[in-house]
């Protein structure tokens, strides 16, 4: 069956969106990873989750399976450009578990969940992503001493994600070119 023009055009915005989004988030990932938070007394390996504004928008903005296209372009190109097998494997768990919590809270109702309190559930996701990949690698689970500053650090980095995103949304729910999807995931 032939898509009319109008649905073609939705697709043609869709996939515009993702490759921004996808961009930005590549972007954000490389200028996070110049941040040394391993030499403020961090664990090594913790990040700020930049990137994750741009996942948290998009699943406020478009369908789940436009978001799971960016989660995966954003983790390949970033391990593509940063990092290792292992940290691909790292990234991509974190990322598929924070995008399907975040993702299902959104769905339950974004009127019963801030989107700080979402994104800070998809940072406690995506940290304990990390760990069960990492546990899985290394085939121990001590790996999980980790969990408690993982999850102090999960909640710090959600909190600023989620203001972020707050932001972001608002803004682009004032360009013309995200007006059809304003009503949020299933579009």
């Amino acid at each position: 069956m032939a898509m009319s023009s109008s649905e073609s055009a939705t697709a043609l915005k869709r996939t515009v969106i993702i490759a921004i989004f996808a961009a930005v988030a590549v972007v954000l990932s490389i200028v996070e990873a110049q941040i040394p938070l391993a030499g403020v007394g961090l664990m090594p390996g913790a990040k700020l989750g930049f990137a994750n504004i741009m996942i948290l928008t998009c699943i406020y903005f478009l369908r789940g399976r436009d978001v799971l296209v960016l989660v995966i372009l954003k983790t390949l190109l970033t391990a593509f450009l940063l990092g290792t097998l292992s940290s691909l494997l790292f990234s991509l768990f974190g990322s598929l578990f924070s995008f399907i919590v975040m993702f299902a809270l959104v769905k339950l109702g974004r009127r019963k969940f801030s989107v700080i309190g979402i994104s800070i559930a998809g940072g406690l996701a995506h940290n304990t992503g990390q760990l069960l990949a990492a546990s899985f690698v290394f085939n121990s689970t001590s790996i999980f001493y980790y969990l408690p500053v993982l999850l102090i650090t999960g909640i710090i980095t959600g909190i600023a994600v989620g203001f972020a995103v707050r932001y972001v949304v608002d803004s682009l729910s004032k360009i013309s070119l995200f007006e059809e999807f304003l009503n949020g995931p299933g579009h």
